[in-house]
């Protein structure tokens, strides 16, 4: 359909992708970017070694890219055995697609060029405090947490502002005999993303990284990072803010979008969240698998019995016998009403069955004063090359579907 207009991109020298927003999957790869990085999928190359972004959900960046906002992210490229960064500028697609996409503008890194810690002999004249000039008064009044580096010289700190060592827990000096890789969670694998933030010009969105302080604790942060004339020396001026406790929000909610209300278990978008992640990163895993659709037999006659609130005691119940019946491996999540999906990795179909059938007597088998006695009907079915979910989810409630009209309170495959 657009076909003939993405391949347009391929006359570009530069590498270009053009993503999904809402599967974030790659739509598109320009000739440029395959042979940078062949048909890598997006999961490795925005959550590898050298990856670096300011935010992890591609939708949360669109009101930003609408506004014009620059925003870019430093991926990990694998090449010959090798793995470098390559800073992306993104901008939102025009190609006239009916769901939001985003282009990812790569510039031309060789792996030949990856620093290497250590390497870095600074020819520039040293950085030298002028206790009276105004850039010393800006730097040390400013109440945001500043520092000075030298990407030249193994990412050491030259200076840091009063917010910095408060922050940190250093002293001034003390954070002068560090470099950037002492305080970065990264290690020594952010030298070489630092180098590509020290060619990127200033402006951009900042970028999220996570630092350690003096006292070992970790802090989430989200850094600016552009280069500085100081007194003929070039430097890079790094302005740093704490964002732990909205990121321990961000998580909360997360997690509670992930999950179900009433048994705790994940829910249908987590489980969708996890096959695709599964999908884009370690592709392998999703060749091998078991599903198990599960539901309460009767579940309507319980809750008219029982009322509503015995009928949630009895799936809370339910869901708690499951979890104790399966793998390790395996997971459990609440599909909807009284069915549950169970997800069984690296399972054959007779495998998943024997985990069926001995889910299937636990719950027949369970007996609480309290609560009235249940069965369930299951159907199970394996994961067939090739074949997409649509497929899959069919024959797994067909499966089911067999188990309820042969008698319930029994497990059929598909």
């Amino acid at each position: 359909m657009l076909l003939s207009h993405l391949e347009t991109l391929n006359i570009l020298s530069t590498p270009v992708w053009v993503v999904s927003v809402h599967n974030q999957q790659i739509i598109f790869a320009n000739t440029a970017a395959r042979k940078l990085a062949g048909n890598s999928l997006l999961g490795p190359l925005r959550n590898g070694q050298f990856s670096v972004h300011s935010l992890q959900s591609l939708e949360s960046y669109l009101p930003h890219l609408k506004k014009g906002d620059q925003v870019i992210e430093i991926w990990t490229i694998h090449k010959e055995g090798r793995a470098f960064p390559l800073s992306c500028r993104l901008s939102l697609a025009q190609f006239g697609f009916q769901e939001p996409a985003i282009v990812f503008e790569g510039t031309h890194t060789s792996a030949a060029n990856v620093p290497v810690p250590g390497s870095f002999l600074s020819e520039a004249r040293p950085y030298r405090r002028d206790q009276g000039g105004f850039y010393e008064r800006f730097f040390q009044t400013n109440t945001a947490p500043m520092l000075l580096i030298d990407p030249e010289n193994n990412g050491q700190i030259v200076d840091a502002n009063l917010a910095a060592t408060r922050f940190y827990g250093y002293s001034r000096d003390e954070m002068c005999m560090r470099h950037t890789w002492e305080i970065n969670a990264m290690g020594q694998d952010v030298l070489p993303v630092m180098h590509e933030i020290a060619r990127l010009p200033g402006g951009h969105k900042p970028l999220s990284f996570v630092h350690k302080l003096a006292d070992g604790n970790l802090r989430h942060v989200q850094t600016y990072a552009g280069p500085v004339d100081v007194d003929g020396v070039r430097l890079m001026l790094c302005i740093i803010h704490d964002i732990t406790e909205q990121k321990r929000l961000e998580q909360e909610l997360e997690h509670a979008a992930l999950r179900d209300p009433l048994t705790g278990l994940g829910n249908r978008r987590q489980f969708m969240q996890l096959v695709e992640n599964a999908r884009t990163q370690n592709p392998q895993r999703t060749h091998n698998f078991s599903l198990m659709l599960v539901d309460a037999d009767h579940f309507k006659a319980i809750n008219d019995q029982y009322g509503h609130n015995k009928g949630d005691d009895a799936l809370v119940m339910l869901a708690r016998t499951l979890e104790t019946g399966i793998r390790e491996s395996d997971t459990v999540f609440r599909w909807g009403g009284e069915e549950f999906l169970i997800l069984l990795p690296l399972t054959s179909l007779e495998g998943a069955l024997h985990v069926a059938e001995a889910l299937r007597s636990a719950v027949e088998r369970f007996a609480q004063p309290d609560l009235p006695s249940m069965t369930v009907s299951v159907g199970v079915v394996q994961y067939q090359t090739g074949e997409d979910f649509t497929s899959l989810f069919k024959r797994v409630d067909d499966a089911l579907y067999r188990a309820k009209t042969s008698g319930r309170n029994q497990v059929q495959s598909g």
